[in-house]
C-alpha cells in the first residue's frame, strides 16, 4: 500500500504541506483538529500512512488509530469538560465520506449541546479552535 497519496489532503497534512492544529502524534498516528467542527474541541486522528478507508487499513494502524482516539477522548473529558464522546468512522461516500484517507472523528459532546448526526460541516472559529486544540495538545 502506499505510504501517502499526492492528490490527499490528510497526507500532505502528515507531510507537513498544509497547516493543521496538531493535538498528538505518534510513530503511527496523527491527531489534529476539525477545521469543520461538529462540536467544541471537534478532532481527526488519521494513520499516517495512506489508506482510504476502514476496508483497507491494516490491523495494526487501526489499533493505533484507536487507542490514539481513546487518549485524545480522555482528555477532552478532563481539559474541555466534555460529558461524552462520539468516535465516528464514515466508510465510503454512502456513509458520508468526504476525505478518502481513513479518519476517526472524535467528537466531544456536552449535555444540551444541540448536535445531530450526521452534522453539516462549516467552517469553525478559528480562534476557538486553536484555543480547545492547545487545551488538547500534550
Amino acid at each position: 500500500m502506499p505510504t501517502a497519496s499526492d492528490d490527499c489532503l490528510f497526507c500532505k497534512i502528515v507531510a507537513g504541506d498544509l497547516p493543521a492544529t496538531v493535538v498528538a502524534e505518534d510513530a503511527r498516528t496523527l491527531a489534529f483538529m476539525d477545521i469543520n467542527p461538529a462540536t467544541r474541541g471537534h478532532a481527526l486522528v488519521i494513520p499516517r500512512t495512506h489508506v482510504t478507508d476502514l476496508h483497507e487499513i491494516a490491523a495494526e494502524d487501526l489499533h493505533a488509530v484507536a487507542a490514539a482516539a481513546q487518549r485524545l477522548a480522555g482528555r477532552m473529558r478532563e481539559r474541555l469538560g466534555a460529558d461524552g464522546v462520539n468516535l465516528i468512522n464514515s466508510c465510503g461516500q454512502a456513509a458520508w465520506q468526504t476525505v478518502f484517507h481513513f479518519h476517526m472523528h472524535v467528537v466531544p459532546r456536552y449535555v444540551g449541546d444541540p448536535l445531530e448526526l450526521p452534522w453539516v460541516p462549516a467552517p469553525g472559529d478559528m480562534d476557538e479552535i486553536a484555543a480547545a486544540g492547545e487545551l488538547l495538545r500534550r
